[in-house]
Protein backbone atom coordinates (compact mmCIF):
# COMPACT_ATOMS: atom_id res chain seq x y z
CA UNK A 1 0.00 0.00 0.00
CA UNK A 2 1.15 3.40 -0.74
CA UNK A 3 1.02 6.41 1.42
CA UNK A 4 -0.81 8.63 -0.50
CA UNK A 5 0.24 11.80 0.94
CA UNK A 6 4.12 11.78 2.72
CA UNK A 7 4.61 13.74 5.55
CA UNK A 8 7.68 14.23 7.52
CA UNK A 9 6.41 13.76 11.04
CA UNK A 10 3.05 12.01 10.80
CA UNK A 11 0.96 12.84 14.21
CA UNK A 12 2.76 15.71 14.51
CA UNK A 13 2.30 19.60 14.36
CA UNK A 14 4.08 21.35 12.04
CA UNK A 15 5.77 24.57 13.93
CA UNK A 16 8.62 25.65 11.46
CA UNK A 17 10.71 28.57 12.63
CA UNK A 18 11.83 31.10 9.97
CA UNK A 19 14.79 31.42 11.49
CA UNK A 20 16.94 30.02 14.27
CA UNK A 21 17.93 32.06 17.46
CA UNK A 22 21.33 32.03 18.58
CA UNK A 23 20.30 30.29 21.67
CA UNK A 24 18.09 27.82 19.85
CA UNK A 25 21.14 26.72 17.93
CA UNK A 26 22.94 26.57 21.29
CA UNK A 27 20.41 24.77 22.93
CA UNK A 28 19.93 22.16 19.81
CA UNK A 29 24.02 21.81 19.67
CA UNK A 30 23.30 20.38 23.62
CA UNK A 31 19.91 18.57 22.59
CA UNK A 32 21.58 16.39 20.39
CA UNK A 33 24.61 15.88 22.83
CA UNK A 34 26.75 17.73 21.31
CA UNK A 35 28.23 20.50 18.62
CA UNK A 36 32.70 21.85 15.14
CA UNK A 37 35.87 23.20 11.56
CA UNK A 38 38.04 25.59 9.76
CA UNK A 39 37.73 28.00 12.25
CA UNK A 40 36.65 25.53 14.75
CA UNK A 41 39.48 22.99 13.45
CA UNK A 42 41.89 25.65 15.10
CA UNK A 43 40.24 26.19 18.48
CA UNK A 44 39.99 22.31 18.77
CA UNK A 45 43.31 21.39 18.10
CA UNK A 46 44.60 23.81 20.32
CA UNK A 47 42.80 21.89 22.81
CA UNK A 48 43.54 18.15 22.06
CA UNK A 49 40.56 17.60 21.00
CA UNK A 50 40.18 16.81 17.67
CA UNK A 51 43.59 15.49 15.30
CA UNK A 52 43.44 16.09 11.55
CA UNK A 53 40.78 13.85 9.56
CA UNK A 54 43.03 11.65 8.02
CA UNK A 55 43.59 10.40 11.56
CA UNK A 56 40.49 10.13 12.81
CA UNK A 57 40.19 6.57 13.10
CA UNK A 58 37.34 4.61 14.64
CA UNK A 59 39.85 4.10 17.90
CA UNK A 60 39.87 8.01 17.74
CA UNK A 61 36.45 7.87 17.71
CA UNK A 62 35.52 6.15 20.12
CA UNK A 63 38.37 7.11 22.54
CA UNK A 64 37.11 10.78 22.07
CA UNK A 65 33.47 9.75 22.63
CA UNK A 66 35.03 8.46 26.03
CA UNK A 67 36.54 11.40 26.64
CA UNK A 68 33.78 13.57 26.26
CA UNK A 69 31.26 11.22 28.42
CA UNK A 70 33.62 9.71 30.55
CA UNK A 71 34.56 6.19 30.49
CA UNK A 72 31.60 3.57 31.90
CA UNK A 73 32.57 0.38 31.33
CA UNK A 74 30.15 -2.41 30.37
CA UNK A 75 28.28 0.04 28.44
CA UNK A 76 27.74 1.79 25.02
CA UNK A 77 29.51 4.75 24.14
CA UNK A 78 26.99 6.39 22.88
CA UNK A 79 23.42 6.06 23.81
CA UNK A 80 24.25 4.13 26.92
CA UNK A 81 20.88 4.70 28.50
CA UNK A 82 18.62 2.39 27.63
CA UNK A 83 16.20 -0.16 27.79
CA UNK A 84 15.65 -3.82 26.02
CA UNK A 85 12.44 -4.66 24.09
CA UNK A 86 11.35 -7.67 22.24
CA UNK A 87 8.28 -7.82 19.41
CA UNK A 88 7.97 -9.18 15.64
CA UNK A 89 7.80 -7.14 12.51
CA UNK A 90 4.91 -7.84 10.04
CA UNK A 91 5.32 -7.18 6.36
CA UNK A 92 2.58 -5.43 4.73
CA UNK A 93 4.87 -7.16 1.12
CA UNK A 94 4.05 -3.61 -0.58
CA UNK A 95 8.06 -3.12 -0.60
CA UNK A 96 8.82 -6.20 -2.94
CA UNK A 97 8.84 -3.87 -5.79
CA UNK A 98 11.55 -1.67 -5.03
CA UNK A 99 13.60 -4.69 -3.29
CA UNK A 100 14.37 -8.26 -2.98
CA UNK A 101 15.10 -8.48 0.49
CA UNK A 102 13.20 -11.45 2.61
CA UNK A 103 12.23 -9.17 5.28
CA UNK A 104 9.17 -7.35 2.81
CA UNK A 105 8.08 -10.90 2.02
CA UNK A 106 4.57 -11.45 3.28
CA UNK A 107 5.11 -12.84 6.45
CA UNK A 108 6.01 -11.88 9.98
CA UNK A 109 9.64 -12.09 11.70
CA UNK A 110 10.81 -11.63 15.07
CA UNK A 111 12.48 -8.70 16.70
CA UNK A 112 14.78 -7.68 18.81
CA UNK A 113 14.82 -3.64 19.70
CA UNK A 114 16.50 -1.24 22.27
CA UNK A 115 14.58 2.12 23.31
CA UNK A 116 17.77 4.63 24.52
CA UNK A 117 19.38 7.93 24.95
CA UNK A 118 21.76 10.20 23.58
CA UNK A 119 24.82 10.33 24.72
CA UNK A 120 27.27 8.33 26.77
CA UNK A 121 26.31 8.48 30.35
CA UNK A 122 24.34 5.67 31.26
CA UNK A 123 22.71 7.13 34.35
CA UNK A 124 21.91 10.80 33.34
CA UNK A 125 18.38 12.23 33.87
CA UNK A 126 15.64 12.18 31.09
CA UNK A 127 15.14 15.48 29.58
CA UNK A 128 12.28 15.94 26.71
CA UNK A 129 14.90 17.74 24.61
CA UNK A 130 17.56 14.72 24.34
CA UNK A 131 17.29 12.93 20.98
CA UNK A 132 15.72 9.49 21.58
CA UNK A 133 17.32 6.31 19.57
CA UNK A 134 14.95 3.02 18.44
CA UNK A 135 17.03 0.33 17.57
CA UNK A 136 16.14 -2.79 15.89
CA UNK A 137 17.08 -6.26 14.99
CA UNK A 138 14.65 -8.37 12.26
CA UNK A 139 15.69 -11.92 12.47
CA UNK A 140 15.11 -13.62 9.14
CA UNK A 141 15.46 -16.67 7.40
CA UNK A 142 18.75 -18.07 6.16
CA UNK A 143 20.73 -16.43 8.74
CA UNK A 144 19.94 -12.83 7.72
CA UNK A 145 19.26 -10.11 9.71
CA UNK A 146 18.43 -6.72 9.22
CA UNK A 147 19.65 -4.06 11.93
CA UNK A 148 18.92 -0.71 12.02
CA UNK A 149 19.58 2.53 14.53
CA UNK A 150 17.17 5.14 14.48
CA UNK A 151 16.53 8.43 16.15
CA UNK A 152 14.18 10.71 17.02
CA UNK A 153 14.87 13.69 14.96
CA UNK A 154 14.63 14.24 10.62
CA UNK A 155 18.15 15.23 9.60
CA UNK A 156 21.53 14.48 11.58
CA UNK A 157 23.47 17.78 12.22
CA UNK A 158 26.75 16.79 11.16
CA UNK A 159 27.53 15.54 7.04
CA UNK A 160 30.66 13.73 8.34
CA UNK A 161 31.97 11.78 10.72
CA UNK A 162 34.76 14.83 11.67
CA UNK A 163 32.25 16.99 12.17
CA UNK A 164 30.20 14.98 14.13
CA UNK A 165 33.50 14.58 16.60
CA UNK A 166 34.44 17.84 16.44
CA UNK A 167 30.97 19.21 17.56
CA UNK A 168 30.17 16.42 20.54
CA UNK A 169 33.28 17.97 21.56
CA UNK A 170 32.31 21.64 21.41
CA UNK A 171 29.38 20.60 23.29
CA UNK A 172 31.37 19.72 26.81
CA UNK A 173 30.43 21.70 29.26
CA UNK A 174 33.72 23.96 30.25
CA UNK A 175 34.48 22.75 34.19
CA UNK A 176 35.05 26.49 35.36
CA UNK A 177 31.31 27.73 33.57
CA UNK A 178 29.40 24.11 33.84
CA UNK A 179 28.50 25.64 30.28
CA UNK A 180 29.70 24.83 26.77
CA UNK A 181 32.57 27.38 25.46
CA UNK A 182 29.75 30.03 23.43
CA UNK A 183 32.59 31.32 21.32
CA UNK A 184 33.71 28.13 19.64
CA UNK A 185 30.06 27.62 18.91
CA UNK A 186 29.62 30.48 17.82
CA UNK A 187 32.56 29.66 15.63
CA UNK A 188 31.25 26.58 14.44
CA UNK A 189 27.79 27.47 13.44
CA UNK A 190 29.54 30.30 11.20
CA UNK A 191 31.21 27.77 9.05
CA UNK A 192 28.57 25.44 9.20
CA UNK A 193 25.37 26.81 7.57
CA UNK A 194 24.56 23.12 7.02
CA UNK A 195 24.00 22.29 10.68
CA UNK A 196 22.36 25.88 10.86
CA UNK A 197 19.90 24.45 8.40
CA UNK A 198 19.21 21.01 9.85
CA UNK A 199 18.95 23.16 13.16
CA UNK A 200 15.86 24.96 11.96
CA UNK A 201 14.70 21.48 10.62
CA UNK A 202 14.75 19.82 13.98
CA UNK A 203 13.59 22.70 15.80
CA UNK A 204 10.36 23.07 13.79
CA UNK A 205 9.26 19.85 15.81
CA UNK A 206 8.14 19.70 19.39
CA UNK A 207 9.63 16.26 21.14
CA UNK A 208 6.36 13.90 22.04
CA UNK A 209 5.98 12.68 25.35
CA UNK A 210 7.49 10.01 25.09
CA UNK A 211 9.37 7.29 23.76
CA UNK A 212 6.28 5.44 22.64
CA UNK A 213 4.53 7.97 20.62
CA UNK A 214 8.02 9.46 18.94
CA UNK A 215 8.68 9.02 15.38
CA UNK A 216 11.88 7.46 14.83
CA UNK A 217 14.29 8.57 11.01
CA UNK A 218 16.89 6.02 9.74
CA UNK A 219 18.57 9.39 8.79
CA UNK A 220 21.18 7.67 6.37
CA UNK A 221 20.09 6.70 2.31
CA UNK A 222 20.01 3.23 1.22
CA UNK A 223 20.19 1.40 -2.02
CA UNK A 224 16.88 -0.67 -2.57
CA UNK A 225 17.63 -3.35 -5.65
CA UNK A 226 14.59 -5.44 -6.81
CA UNK A 227 14.48 -8.70 -8.48
CA UNK A 228 14.81 -7.39 -11.72
CA UNK A 229 17.44 -5.48 -10.78
CA UNK A 230 16.21 -2.25 -10.71
CA UNK A 231 17.85 0.08 -7.54
CA UNK A 232 16.33 3.33 -6.09
CA UNK A 233 17.61 5.19 -3.32
CA UNK A 234 16.08 4.75 0.06
CA UNK A 235 15.23 7.06 3.45
CA UNK A 236 12.60 5.19 6.51
CA UNK A 237 11.11 6.25 9.20
CA UNK A 238 9.19 4.47 11.85
CA UNK A 239 5.57 6.14 12.33
CA UNK A 240 4.09 5.60 15.72
CA UNK A 241 0.42 4.55 15.85
CA UNK A 242 0.34 5.69 19.46
CA UNK A 243 -1.62 9.30 19.46
CA UNK A 244 1.10 12.29 19.35
CA UNK A 245 0.93 14.18 22.22
CA UNK A 246 3.88 17.32 22.91
CA UNK A 247 5.89 17.08 25.36
CA UNK A 248 5.38 19.03 29.19
CA UNK A 249 7.74 20.97 30.77
CA UNK A 250 7.43 19.12 34.16
CA UNK A 251 9.46 16.00 34.03
CA UNK A 252 8.31 14.62 37.47
CA UNK A 253 11.49 12.42 37.78
CA UNK A 254 14.81 11.38 36.03
CA UNK A 255 13.99 8.21 34.55
CA UNK A 256 10.23 9.61 33.21
CA UNK A 257 10.85 8.63 29.77
CA UNK A 258 11.36 5.07 30.29
CA UNK A 259 8.98 4.86 33.09
CA UNK A 260 6.07 6.21 30.48
CA UNK A 261 7.00 3.24 28.12
CA UNK A 262 6.86 0.81 30.59
CA UNK A 263 3.46 1.63 31.55
CA UNK A 264 2.83 2.01 28.14
CA UNK A 265 4.18 -1.27 26.93
CA UNK A 266 2.39 -3.03 30.11
CA UNK A 267 -1.03 -1.74 28.81
CA UNK A 268 -0.93 -3.36 25.53
CA UNK A 269 1.71 -4.05 22.49
CA UNK A 270 2.83 -0.76 20.99
CA UNK A 271 3.12 -0.11 16.93
CA UNK A 272 5.08 1.70 14.59
CA UNK A 273 4.47 1.86 10.77
CA UNK A 274 8.12 1.53 8.68
CA UNK A 275 7.27 4.03 5.96
CA UNK A 276 10.37 3.76 3.06
CA UNK A 277 10.38 7.31 1.52
CA UNK A 278 11.83 6.29 -2.41
CA UNK A 279 14.45 9.05 -3.86
CA UNK A 280 14.65 10.62 -6.81
CA UNK A 281 17.67 12.04 -9.60
CA UNK A 282 19.46 14.89 -7.52
CA UNK A 283 18.54 13.95 -4.26
CA UNK A 284 21.31 13.26 -2.21
CA UNK A 285 22.48 10.41 -0.37
CA UNK A 286 25.84 11.56 0.78
CA UNK A 287 24.06 14.04 3.29
CA UNK A 288 22.23 12.94 6.38
CA UNK A 289 21.51 16.64 6.80
CA UNK A 290 19.50 17.26 3.99
CA UNK A 291 15.91 16.09 3.68
CA UNK A 292 14.28 15.54 0.41
CA UNK A 293 11.70 16.98 -0.68
CA UNK A 294 8.30 16.39 0.74
CA UNK A 295 6.39 15.06 -2.42
CA UNK A 296 8.77 11.84 -3.17
CA UNK A 297 6.75 8.68 -2.79
CA UNK A 298 6.44 6.85 -0.38
CA UNK A 299 5.15 2.83 0.64
CA UNK A 300 4.31 1.66 3.88
CA UNK A 301 6.32 -1.49 4.36
CA UNK A 302 5.04 -2.79 7.23
CA UNK A 303 4.96 -2.80 11.27
CA UNK A 304 6.84 -3.14 14.33
CA UNK A 305 4.70 -4.47 17.24
CA UNK A 306 6.74 -3.98 20.46
CA UNK A 307 5.02 -6.52 23.07
CA UNK A 308 7.38 -6.05 26.11
CA UNK A 309 10.04 -3.92 27.17
CA UNK A 310 13.14 -5.75 29.68
CA UNK A 311 15.87 -4.27 31.72
CA UNK A 312 18.93 -4.57 29.85
CA UNK A 313 20.58 -8.01 30.91
CA UNK A 314 22.59 -10.93 29.36
CA UNK A 315 20.59 -12.18 26.71
CA UNK A 316 18.75 -9.07 25.73
CA UNK A 317 19.23 -5.90 23.46
CA UNK A 318 22.16 -4.72 25.92
CA UNK A 319 24.74 -7.52 23.85
CA UNK A 320 23.31 -6.84 20.50
CA UNK A 321 25.84 -4.42 18.41
CA UNK A 322 23.02 -2.29 16.34
CA UNK A 323 25.96 -2.52 13.41
CA UNK A 324 23.72 -0.60 10.72
CA UNK A 325 26.34 -2.37 7.41
CA UNK A 326 24.26 -5.78 8.87
CA UNK A 327 21.34 -5.98 5.90
CA UNK A 328 20.20 -8.37 4.23
CA UNK A 329 20.51 -9.13 0.22
CA UNK A 330 18.59 -6.18 -1.65
CA UNK A 331 19.53 -3.65 0.72
CA UNK A 332 22.92 -2.28 0.57
CA UNK A 333 25.13 1.16 1.73
CA UNK A 334 25.02 4.26 -0.52
CA UNK A 335 27.96 6.74 -0.34
CA UNK A 336 27.59 8.93 3.29
CA UNK A 337 30.73 8.69 4.95
CA UNK A 338 28.76 8.46 8.16
CA UNK A 339 27.67 5.37 7.54
CA UNK A 340 30.86 3.22 7.78
CA UNK A 341 31.86 5.02 10.60
CA UNK A 342 28.85 4.45 12.82
CA UNK A 343 29.39 0.95 11.69
CA UNK A 344 33.11 0.87 12.82
CA UNK A 345 32.46 3.07 16.24
CA UNK A 346 29.52 0.65 16.97
CA UNK A 347 32.03 -2.34 16.36
CA UNK A 348 34.50 -0.93 18.42
CA UNK A 349 32.48 0.06 21.16
CA UNK A 350 30.84 -3.55 21.23
CA UNK A 351 34.26 -4.97 21.47
CA UNK A 352 35.90 -2.94 24.44
CA UNK A 353 32.22 -3.37 26.63
CA UNK A 354 31.78 -7.35 25.92
CA UNK A 355 35.19 -7.83 28.13
CA UNK A 356 34.36 -5.09 30.69
CA UNK A 357 32.63 -6.03 34.06
CA UNK A 358 28.60 -5.29 33.42
CA UNK A 359 27.11 -2.54 35.80
CA UNK A 360 22.82 -2.97 36.81
CA UNK A 361 21.47 -0.42 34.36
CA UNK A 362 19.65 2.57 35.47
CA UNK A 363 16.37 1.81 34.45
CA UNK A 364 14.71 -1.16 36.14
CA UNK A 365 11.55 -2.48 34.54
CA UNK A 366 10.34 -4.80 37.58
CA UNK A 367 10.72 -1.93 39.99
CA UNK A 368 9.12 0.57 37.70
CA UNK A 369 6.12 -2.00 37.46
CA UNK A 370 6.25 -2.63 41.44
CA UNK A 371 7.09 -6.45 40.87
CA UNK A 372 10.43 -6.25 43.16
Amino acid sequence: MRDPSPEQHENEPDRTRSTLSRRDALLGMAATGGAGALTVGGFSFARGWLAPPEQLTATELTDRLEKINGRHDGFRRNHAKGLSASGTFTSTGDAQEISEATVFRPATFPVVGRFSLSGGMPYTADAANTVRGFALQITLPYGEQWRTAMVSIPVFLDRTPEEFITRMSLSKPDPNTGRPDQKLLTAYLGDHPGTVAAMKIVHAQTPSSGFENSTFHGLNAFAFTNADGATVPVRWRMVPDQDYAPTTSASPNEDYLFESLIQASAAGPLTWRLVLTIGERGDPTDDATTPWPKNRRTITAGSVTIDSVETEQAGNARDVNFNPLVLPAGIAPLDDPLLAARSSVYIRSFTRRVNETKHPSQVNVGEVRGES
